[in-house]
Formats: C-alpha cells, sequence, structure tokens
C-alpha cells in the first residue's frame, strides 16, 4: 500500500454546511480530570465501541490514571460550556533500535471517542484528521486503528481516509501509511493548535467569568 497524502482531507468542510466549526486543541496532564469526567459520561455501548470491551468505571479511572502525555498525544474537542465532548488518544508503539536497524514501519494507534450530544458533527472525523497529522510530522509511518465491525462511525472514517482494513471475528484493523512530512503540513499543524489554543481559552474565560458572576450577591441562582 503506497503512503497516502492525506492533507487536505476528503472530510465535509463547516463553510456553507451549517456546522459550526471544530477546534481540536492537544490537551495535557491539566486536562485529565476533564478526559475522565468525558468517559465516564459514556454509556455502556459506546464504551463497548470504544474500548472494544465494556470497562466499569473504575477500569476507566485506571485508563485515565494511566496516560503518559510525555509520550503519547492526546486531543479534544471542547464544547461552548467548556466540556470535553471528544477525546483522541493517539498512542505510539516504542521503538528498538533493532527496529531502526531494520527500516521497520514506526506505527501509532488512535482511539476516539465522541459524546452523545455531538454525534453527526464531524467531530471524531476532525479528531483523526488532527492525529494523522501529528504521526506524518513525527515521523510515523502508519496510522493504526482497532474498533469494532459494528462500529459503523470509524469504519465509516477509516474508508473515507482511504484506509486498509481488515475484518476477522467481528473485529476490524483499519492501516494508513502516511507520507513524509513536508512544510506544508507542518505549518498546517501549527497553524490547527493555535486557532483551537485560542478557542480553549476564550471558552475557558466565559466559563470563569460566568462563575465569578452567578456568586455575586444578589445574583439569582439559576
Amino acid at each position: 500500500m503506497n503512503p497516502v497524502d492525506i492533507f487536505p482531507m476528503n472530510f465535509s468542510k463547516s463553510s456553507g454546511s451549517g456546522k459550526a466549526n471544530i477546534y481540536v486543541k492537544e490537551l495535557s496532564e491539566k486536562d485529565r480530570h476533564r478526559i475522565l469526567r468525558h468517559f465516564l459520561a459514556l454509556e455502556e455501548s459506546d464504551r463497548l465501541l470504544r474500548f472494544g470491551t465494556y470497562l466499569p468505571d473504575a477500569m476507566i479511572e485506571k485508563y485515565v490514571e494511566g496516560i503518559d502525555f510525555s509520550r503519547d498525544k492526546v486531543f479534544g474537542v471542547m464544547s461552548h460550556h467548556f466540556r470535553l465532548v471528544g477525546v483522541g488518544h493517539l498512542a505510539f508503539a516504542p521503538r528498538s533500535e533493532k527496529d531502526e536497524a531494520t527500516d521497520k514501519d514506526t506505527v501509532a494507534e488512535f482511539g476516539v471517542s465522541v459524546s452523545k450530544t455531538a454525534r453527526g458533527k464531524g467531530v471524531g472525523a476532525k479528531l483523526f484528521e488532527r492525529g494523522a497529522i501529528h504521526c506524518r510530522n513525527a515521523d510515523v509511518d502508519t496510522l493504526y486503528m482497532h474498533c469494532l465491525s459494528s462500529n459503523q462511525t470509524m469504519i465509516h472514517i477509516a474508508k473515507k481516509a482511504g484506509m486498509e482494513i481488515h475484518r476477522e471475528y467481528g473485529e476490524a484493523d483499519a492501516y494508513l501509511k502516511l507520507s513524509p512530512a513536508n512544510p506544508a503540513s507542518v505549518l498546517r499543524e501549527a497553524v490547527q493548535e493555535q486557532v483551537a489554543s485560542i478557542d480553549y481559552s476564550i471558552k475557558a474565560n466565559t466559563r470563569a467569568a460566568v462563575k465569578w458572576i452567578r456568586h455575586l450577591p444578589g445574583i439569582r441562582q439559576k
């Protein structure tokens, strides 16, 4: 399979579609509690689709606690109420000296979850696009996704991105070979992160201001 120059991708654009702009920001340690809240809010069926099995709250807490932000990349989409409505976790497979000597492909695995209230708006596709462009700029050769065959949303995203999909025993593995980074892809990711950071700050400040106003004397609580 030849490497795919995945940018720009053929996902639907917000302009003229009536959909709000979607900004994907890289998350950090300070967002860990928001990530946990997002996963805990997923219904049983959604946890099954995201993790391939149903995870109880205790296992989700362990999973979130184990995220290494210095190694992996986590991306998020925030709602106007400053809540995570979409999370993408990009986990990098360790590369050994033997792999480097044999020029073996570097692989990253991507998992996506979207809150029920934010579905059908392109959030999952935008998270995937951001994960893929980061892989490309990080010199990752192959982007990999594992999901249940019943997860039609992820299968659709994978097909639209040109991923090679293998199905077996009710599960699906999707692979995408990425082209090497170039100045355009590096600039694209930097601009996306800058715009998303501005959006993140505005929403965070608005939330803080609303909370402050609600605590002023004489302000009726709703």
